[in-house]
């Protein structure tokens, strides 16, 4: 493996260790859940790091994981300030 692997493997497994604390402690506490788009962005974002080997595809799908996030964003402020 060469550094870069190391470093994506380590990103990795630091987010399975922060998505295994979300699902245990969030259970305690009733949480909205992501959207579907949120959902589509969080994973476009985490391929684009799986796949930074090579930059135009992953820097593709984490720019397109973080528009999708941005789209959601503005959504739900829309909706908050029409109720």
């Amino acid at each position: 493996m060469n550094e870069s692997q190391i470093y994506i493997a380590i990103s990795i497994g630091i987010l399975a260790v922060i998505l295994v604390m979300v699902v245990f402690i969030g259970r305690k506490k009733q949480q909205a859940r992501l959207s579907k788009l949120a959902t589509l962005s969080f994973l476009l974002v985490i391929t684009g790091i799986v796949f930074g080997e090579s930059r135009f595809i992953g820097y593709s799908l984490m720019g397109s994981g973080v528009l999708l996030a941005v789209i959601d964003i503005v959504k739900k402020i829309k909706n908050t300030k029409k109720i």
